[in-house]
């Protein structure tokens, strides 16, 4: 029997109380959507495993070849004629990736605790709500909790969620552009600015696997050390659990969460 997955990759979703970010969780490891979901006290969990790497990869169209992708293009040849391309020799076998998800609550009453979480996360998707402009205005100090506790280096992804209720989609509802997400996201440094539907569903695998991919691509280059606990990354093997595949979402309440920490981030659930 193959393994279920080739890395395993904590991620934290952040912002705002309401922006939606139970519903991205729960549509991605569920997909599904609830109109109404209780306010997250402490943190949530789910887990989801991904495609990253060639061939998958190749959707996402990232800057920059993916590693392990084929070049048709000709090389150069030293007798001046042009060099007939390499026949492709097959594409590498797809690696998988487990995304641990820390869905964390966005109050400020619990902020003592859900910051514990983002110790060892190697990705994140700051998430605000487009009709809503407050949320937007707080990403700043999101992302600066986030860098001052967080590892260095850590995949930062900014979302803006409720794309539903832009004009484009018939509501005319939007208080934060794309012009303004995109431009903040140049000022602070954030690699990509994706817009979601929790309710619709549009663009939310997308946000998830570019912050999968963009990890995968610094496990290859050597960024992370698998054996340090620190990295937010592991191997396969690093811990046990057959039950690794099955997608789960998983309430902790506050006393659960005050014991579990945010050191001891793979629990029993990876």
């Amino acid at each position: 029997m193959s393994q279920p997955w080739d890395y395993i990759a904590k991620l934290v979703c952040i912002g705002d109380s309401g922006t939606g970010k139970s519903s991205l969780t729960v549509r991605l490891c569920e997909g599904r959507f609830s109109p109404s979901h209780d306010v997250t006290i402490g943190v949530e969990f789910g887990s989801r495993i991904v495609p990253v790497g060639p061939p998958a990869s190749l959707e996402l169209e990232l800057d920059g070849p993916a590693p392990g992708s084929l070049s048709d293009a000709p090389e150069p040849s030293t007798s001046g004629l042009p060099t007939p391309p390499r026949k492709p020799q097959g594409l590498p076998n797809q690696k998988r990736m487990k995304l641990s998800l820390w869905d964390t609550a966005g109050q400020e009453t619990y902020k003592s605790i859900t910051r514990s979480y983002f110790r060892g996360a190697s990705g994140a998707l700051l998430v605000f709500d487009i009709s809503r402009r407050s949320t937007f205005a707080s990403c700043t100090q999101w992302l600066q909790d986030l860098r001052q506790i967080a590892e260095e280096g850590i995949v930062v992804i900014l979302v803006g969620n409720k794309s539903d209720l832009s004009a484009d989609s018939g509501s005319n509802q939007r208080q934060v552009t794309q012009e303004e997400a995109k431009e903040w996201c140049l000022m602070n440094n954030v690699v990509r600015y994706v817009e979601t539907s929790a309710k619709s569903g549009d663009g939310v695998e997308r946000a998830f696997l570019e912050v999968a991919e963009r990890i995968y691509r610094n496990i290859e280059t050597g960024r992370y050390d698998l054996n340090d606990r620190r990295s937010g990354v592991k191997g396969f093997g690093a811990s046990g659990g057959s039950n690794a595949g099955v997608p789960r979402t998983v309430t902790l309440g506050m006393d659960d969460a005050m014991r579990k920490g945010g050191n001891n981030w793979g629990g029993g659930c990876c």
